[in-house]
């Protein structure tokens, strides 16, 4: 993360990031990918699943995958003027995410039908999903440095190691048995929580705490369902009954509640609340089943700090930031 990597080279120079490039490239990747399909579910803005089901049948032939392949890799280096991509086919969310891993940077692999143990027996048990570093120290405790030794040990094994849903995850996913759809509308979606406070509040330090605990209470209801978020979104009602959103957009999903909270207080220091606050909400859309957190072990403690683009922030000064000096003809300096 852009805070790990300043912790370790505090002298670094960082290039500052920019988020209307990023958001315009990805908005010309994932129309490519709608031209395939119209199920396409973005896990990010470089990132996303897309449902070959009505265009993949079984007389389809292995070079027929790759010209779709190759052909949809040539449409997006054309449309966004030169970005290469990694592309995975498989039977299953999981067998698709997992090819996409394997000959990155610019390739492709095709996990064919029946080839997924293949596949996944010698990789490290970390290409799991959810299987983070604190799941994978549980794991290699008990000899499991790679997928194919999860299959030496029962589910009951992995329930009482690391918790009957998270056990029970891992005994499937390692075998590649992933029966999650791929859907188009989780966007549409959210889980929030808020309350209504017995008298006004105006302390900007109690209200922050609300805030913070009800991003606890977002988080475990995320995490309880397996799912995770990219759009966090602050609800306040005044005194006088005014209700507003604001929101913000992060890089990709989280369900840890100190990134949500975190970006939570940022949109509450925003707003003015001197005359009173009696309604308080913390909510997060942009749902999606597949996070790289470590999903089978408790939050941990975290000093994350999310890239966030917030559709309702004021316009920010205009700073010299390092990269500005890049120029492009058509969108100016910092390009």
């Amino acid at each position: 993360s852009n805070a790990e990597a300043r912790a370790r080279c505090p002298n670094a120079a960082f290039l500052g990031v920019r988020f209307d490039a990023y958001r315009a490239a990805s908005k010309v990747v994932m129309d490519c990918l709608r031209q395939l399909s119209p199920i396409v579910e973005p896990l990010s803005l470089d990132e996303a699943f897309v449902d070959l089901a009505e265009l993949i049948t079984e007389t389809t032939e292995v070079s027929q995958l790759v010209k779709l392949i190759e052909d949809l890799r040539a449409q997006i280096k054309l449309q966004t003027g030169g970005l290469t991509c990694s592309v995975g086919l498989g039977t299953s969310k999981l067998m698709a995410k997992v090819a996409s891993e394997l000959n990155k940077p610019n390739g492709f692999f095709i996990v064919l039908p029946g080839m997924e143990t293949e596949v996944l027996g010698p990789l490290p048990v970390s290409a799991i999903p959810g299987v983070g570093p604190a799941t994978s120290a549980r794991l290699h405790h008990i000899g499991i440095s790679e997928v194919q030794q999860v299959w030496d040990h029962s589910e009951a094994e992995l329930v009482d190691l690391l918790g009957a849903a998270a056990g029970a995850g891992l005994y499937r996913l390692s075998r590649g048995l992933d029966d999650r759809r791929i859907s188009a509308t989780r966007e549409n979606k959210s889980v929030s929580v808020e309350d209504t406070f017995a008298a006004d509040l105006t302390d900007r330090g109690e209200l922050n705490l609300m805030v913070e605990a009800m991003a606890r209470k977002v988080a475990g209801r995320l995490r309880k369902q397996g799912l995770s978020g990219r759009t966090v979104t602050l609800k306040v009602r005044y005194h006088d009954f005014t209700t507003l959103t604001r929101s913000a957009t992060l890089a990709a999903p989280t369900d840890l509640s100190t990134v949500i909270a975190q970006t939570a207080r940022k949109l509450l220091e925003k707003l003015d609340v001197a005359d009173g606050i009696r309604l308080v909400g913390v909510g997060i859309s942009g749902l999606a089943d597949w996070v790289q957190d470590d999903l089978f072990t408790e939050e941990a403690d975290s000093a994350t700090s999310p890239t966030a683009e917030s559709a309702d922030e004021p316009e920010r000064k205009l700073t010299w930031i390092p990269g500005m000096d890049v120029h492009h003809q058509e969108y100016g300096d910092g390009w």
